[in-house]
This record gives structure tokens, sequence and C-alpha cells, in this order.
């Protein structure tokens, strides 16, 4: 194996996982807001996945096709209502893949 192979970048580590979408069904849900809190807004830097983003309007957006289930945004929002968070359906969610 040569060194290149050894120092992958993210983005093409990430890409070998698979993700099932259960369609109608997200396993995340932001509660609505008028204006997102420090801990929402952050999540559009912190989640490795990149699932939140920022709209124009000021509205953090979520997006949980390719969610990683890492549990940081409920470390983050969970607790204080911003956010609902369950694993997903059974045979749904990421399927992670190593080698």
């Amino acid at each position: 194996m040569g060194i290149e192979a050894q120092f992958q970048k993210v983005e093409e580590k990430l890409y070998q996982n698979r993700y099932l979408v259960d369609a109608g069904q997200p396993h995340i849900k932001i509660a609505p807001h008028e204006k997102p809190s420090k801990n929402l807004l952050a999540m559009t830097h912190l989640c490795p996945a990149g699932c939140y983003t920022e709209a124009e309007s000021g509205q953090v957006e979520l997006a949980a096709d390719g969610c990683l289930e890492c549990g940081t945004c409920r470390v983050l929002c969970e607790e204080s209502g911003e956010i609902t968070w369950n694993y997903p359906r059974g045979g749904y969610g990421i399927l992670f893949k190593f080698g």
C-alpha cells in the first residue's frame, strides 16, 4: 500500500459509506424557529456530514440524507428542544464500509 492510500481525504473515506434514505421519515427534525440559537447555528460548521445549512433567510435547514449518526447535534441541540433525534428505522440510515 502506497503512502497516498494511507492518507486519503475525509471526503474520499466518507464516499465509501452508503446511506439508505427513509423517504418521508427523517430521523432528525429541526423545531420551527425564528432565529437559530448559537448551538443550532454552530451545527452548520460542526456536522461532519454537512447536513445542516444556513438559508438566506437565516433559518437553519437540515438534509438528513447522508447523516453519519455521530450524535454531535444531539449533544448540542436535543436537550434544548431545537431538534428531535431518533435512530433511523431498521434497514435505513448509514452503512459504514471499512477498508
